[in-house]
C-alpha cells in the first residue's frame, strides 16, 4: 500500500483518503503492466495474427490505465470532473480488453490472467468513480 502511504502525506489531504480511489490507482497500476505483458506474450504466440484485436485492446487498456492512475495520484486539486470522466473510460476500457482476453483464455493464460486484472481494475474504477462527487456541467 505505497500508494496510500504517499497520498496520506500530501499536506492537502492531511491523511484523510479515499480508499476507494486508492484501490483503484493500484489496480490501474496493475492492470497496465499485465496488459502489457499480455500483449507481449500473444506476440510471442504461433498463431499470432488470431491475436492482433487482443494485442491492440492489451496496449490501449494499459495506456488508460496508466494514464487513469496518473490522474488519479494527482487528486489534490478540483479536478473531480475530469477524473470521474476517466474513471468511467478507464473501466470501459478494462471492460472491452476483458471481453477479449477471454475469447482466448481457454488456449492461453496469459490472456486468462489479463482478463481477471481487467474485470478487478473495472469494478475498481466503478468503486472510485462511485466515491467522488463530480460536479456535471
Amino acid at each position: 500500500m505505497h500508494a496510500q502511504e504517499m497520498i496520506a502525506s500530501h499536506p492537502h489531504v492531511r491523511g484523510s483518503t479515499n480508499d476507494a480511489l486508492i484501490r483503484c490507482i493500484e489496480e490501474c497500476y496493475d492492470c497496465a503492466q499485465i496488459c502489457t505483458s499480455c500483449a507481449d506474450a500473444c506476440l510471442g504466440e504461433k498463431e499470432v495474427q488470431r491475436l492482433t484485436q487482443c494485442v491492440r485492446m492489451n496496449l490501449d487498456c494499459a495506456d488508460v490505465c496508466l494514464a487513469t492512475g496518473a490522474l488519479a495520484t494527482r487528486r489534490t486539486g478540483s479536478n473531480e470532473q475530469l477524473i470521474a470522466r476517466m474513471l468511467d473510460s478507464c473501466a470501459e476500457a478494462c471492460r472491452l480488453c476483458a471481453e477479449e482476453c477471454e475469447k482466448h483464455a481457454s488456449q492461453h493464460k496469459h490472456c486468462r490472467i489479463c482478463a481477471d486484472a481487467c474485470r478487478r481494475c473495472e469494478a475498481a474504477c466503478q468503486g472510485a468513480r462511485s466515491s467522488i462527487q463530480a460536479t456535471r456541467h
